[in-house]
């Protein structure tokens, strides 16, 4: 497979700031829940805690709906849920890339079932047509992405930018 660049360590990393900036501006008590949609949100995640201002505690949740291929199965499967109580708390569900969003959605109504006091989604990227999260980092390109914990089989996580693979912009 051949690979396009199409986010930078710098573009990433402007992004995550931003992201943490308007989180921490936003809920100045701390306090926070961020649950980390696995496994891509895992490297987005990491760094974002860290740029944070305000206090933040980090649980995961494993959902699928890809598998091995480049277009969504259509059906979400949750694989490993949350270990916290929510209730009554802040929740901010952090996913790699909001692409239809059916994923958020189901986690999103599985955490507002644990009588959270609200919950928001932040994104990485986000695919144009998508409905926005609450923070959001880039608009997605066209295409497949790799990179920056975001895979394709398993593969490509690793890479510290974000990539296209090429041949894949129709998708």
């Amino acid at each position: 497979m051949e690979l396009e660049p199409r986010f930078s360590r710098d573009e990433i990393a402007e992004a995550v700031a931003r992201i943490a900036e308007d989180i921490s501006r936003d809920h100045p008590e701390g306090d926070l829940l961020l649950v980390g949609i696995l496994r891509g949100s895992f490297v987005f995640l990491a760094d974002l805690v860290r740029a944070l201002t305000v206090e933040a505690e980090v649980d995961f949740l494993r959902a699928r709906s890809y598998g091995a291929g480049m277009t969504t199965s259509g059906a979400v499967e949750i694989t490993k849920d949350i270990e916290t109580d929510v209730t009554g708390r802040d929740v901010i569900i952090v996913e790699d890339i909001l692409d239809t969003g059916l994923t958020l959605e189901v986690v999103r109504k599985r955490i507002e079932a644990g009588h959270a006091a609200r919950v928001q989604t932040c994104a990485l990227l986000v695919r144009e047509g998508s409905a926005p999260p609450d923070y959001m980092g880039l608009w997605a390109p066209p295409g497949f992405v790799v990179g920056y914990g975001i895979d394709y089989a398993e593969r490509y996580r690793g890479l510290p930018e974000i990539w296209s693979i090429k041949g894949t912009e129709h998708l």
